[in-house]
């Protein structure tokens, strides 16, 4: 028995120099002799092709449809239908800020009425013009542009501020959408009682046809059924506000200095547009040369979105290339939100 073990170590370490390694102190041939085949062909890493896996190998696996246009409508019509859900998140947005107030969400209204007064007495004073009608003016357009700004604002924060509902509740990401819209419309709900109060006390001033917002301005239709089309202009401003809560929302979630980069923008479009001062004043102030000031506020889609709303309930001049402007924007807005909804809409929760 020791002679065996002695010329087997002995052949062992011959053919382990030529042949490395040797296994268990007998050499690899040996292994290969002793060794079933059955064994060596479970634990080889080379297989022979066989038709079972040239077939699998032929087989191409099945597109992902998660970048799909359908998928993206599929997202918006579902978040769409689930109006009991973000109906209600949206009221309990209101009821929560304002909750053991004994006043409650008027003071939105409060809050706006005496903003919009205060503004509208200084800038008649500053601009020469009567109160009792750029007081309806500038109280018109300071609630349209509210609710334009809650829209921008937070419409850039709308996935970062619901990260925890994104993360646990399994519904689409436009619910947040309609969510911070719904909330912004309620908004401008309480503050539409402004508008109401205004309308009655300078009622007489803005119902005479020819009024003129500033002194030497253009003549006014007046105030008559045409306040109806501000029903359809809003419904064109809530789309367009949906269409820039996507895009601005998920855009926000991967590049975090977007909210704080559009808040000191907005800040400056306000004073660009017309709000606190009327286009007359150009022609007023600059006479002649107003022409090409007058493009200032016409190239400003803000003033278009504004316009659309406000000059049919202070029975203002209807120009209806806003309304152009406005539904050409809202067609440009909404492709380019179904481009994005397709292509990050599954990464918004890796984002936030």
């Amino acid at each position: 028995m020791r002679g065996e073990t002695t010329s087997t170590s002995r052949a062992c370490g011959a053919v382990a120099r030529a042949d490395r390694p040797c296994l268990l102190g007998y050499p690899r041939a040996a292994l290969r002799t002793w060794v079933p085949s059955y064994l060596v062909h479970a634990t080889s890493t080379v297989h022979a092709p066989s038709e079972d896996s040239a077939t699998a190998s032929d087989t191409v696996p099945p597109r992902s449809d998660s970048k799909t246009f359908a998928r993206a409508v599929a997202d918006l019509k579902d978040g769409f239908n689930r109006r009991e859900l973000w109906l209600h998140l949206g009221w309990q947005d209101i009821k929560q800020r304002y909750r053991r107030s004994v006043i409650g969400p008027f003071w939105i209204t409060i809050s706006q009425g005496i903003t919009a007064l205060g503004l509208g007495l200084l800038y008649s004073q500053l601009l020469d013009t009567s109160i009792s009608t750029f007081l309806p003016y500038i109280t018109t357009g300071f609630i349209v542009w509210n609710f334009i700004l809650g829209c921008v604002t937070e419409g850039t924060e709308t996935f970062i501020a619901n990260e925890g509902l994104i993360k646990h509740l399994p519904a689409p990401i436009t619910i947040y959408v309609f969510r911070t819209v719904w909330r912004q419309t309620l908004m401008l709900a309480h503050n539409f009682l402004i508008y109401l109060i205004v309308v009655v006390v300078f009622w007489g001033a803005i119902t005479k046809h020819g009024y003129t917002i500033s002194a030497g301005g253009t003549p006014q239709p007046g105030l008559s059924w045409t306040a109806l089309l501000a029903i359809p202009g809003f419904f064109l401003l809530a789309l367009n506000a949906a269409w820039l809560t996507v895009v601005f929302g998920i855009i926000s979630t991967r590049f975090r200095d977007l909210p704080q980069v559009v808040s000191s923008l907005i800040n400056l479009a306000f004073f660009a547009t017309p709000i606190v001062w009327s286009t007359d004043i150009l022609e007023k102030k600059f006479a002649n040369a107003a022409s090409w000031r007058g493009y200032v506020a016409e190239l400003n889609p803000l003033y278009h979105y504004v316009q659309v709303v406000r000059a049919p309930l202070i029975g203002a001049e209807i120009n209806w290339h806003s309304w152009v402007v406005v539904g050409g924007l809202t067609v440009l807005g909404w492709s380019l939100a179904m481009v994005v909804l397709r292509n990050y809409r599954s990464r918004v929760s890796y984002w936030v």
